[in-house]
């Protein structure tokens, strides 16, 4: 048998925190933070930070991002998180200061080893770093760091480390030119 899923079993504390605490975050995200309006900002910073996430000053977050595990999640000052946003949170991601992350983006710190019969999850950190742009509806990789001052084309996939101020495009993502401020 090539895949026994019977045969999976998820790593001890592998959610970070105990199942009552994930319900409780999965129960607050769809009744509170999801039906917030637009504007309180304020409010969804607060209920992250409430469950651990480190949330910098003036961070403005959608209501329909998509947090699976807060208290994995590190966001810097003045930064953006868009519309249907996911932070994908098995593993940790750490976004850094002035970082646009744009609508429908993805950002994914877990897998499974398909070479493997019982099929293992695994996390790998994602570091975002400052001053970066995703442009609309990108993914990233676990494992992925994204080099400072850096620009994701829309609609790209990266697999690979990105150096910073590079500008990147394709999928896989490909860095197709410098990135300089005038």
């Amino acid at each position: 048998m090539i895949q026994a899923l019977n045969t999976f079993k998820l790593p001890k504390n592998f959610r970070g925190k105990n199942a009552f605490v994930v319900q409780l975050w999965w129960l607050v995200q769809s009744l509170l933070f999801e039906n917030s309006p637009q504007f309180m900002y304020g409010f969804r910073r607060f209920l992250l930070r409430l469950f651990g996430a480190k949330i910098g000053k003036k961070v403005l977050i959608r209501p329909t991002v998509r947090v699976t595990y807060p208290w994995k999640v590190a966001i810097g000052d003045y930064s953006w998180i868009g519309d249907d946003v996911v932070l994908y949170s098995l593993g940790e991601i750490e976004i850094g200061k002035n970082v646009v992350i744009s609508q429908k983006s993805y950002i994914c710190t877990a897998s499974h080893d398909y070479l493997q019969s019982d099929f293992p999850i695994f996390s790998e950190k994602n570091t975002i770093e400052d001053e970066c742009w995703l442009a609309t509806d990108v993914y990233i990789a676990p494992g992925i760091t994204i080099g400072k001052g850096t620009v994701v084309g829309a609609r790209s996939s990266v697999y690979k480390d990105i150096a910073s101020n590079k500008v990147c495009v394709g999928n896989p993502a490909k860095i197709i030119r410098e990135r300089k401020i005038d």
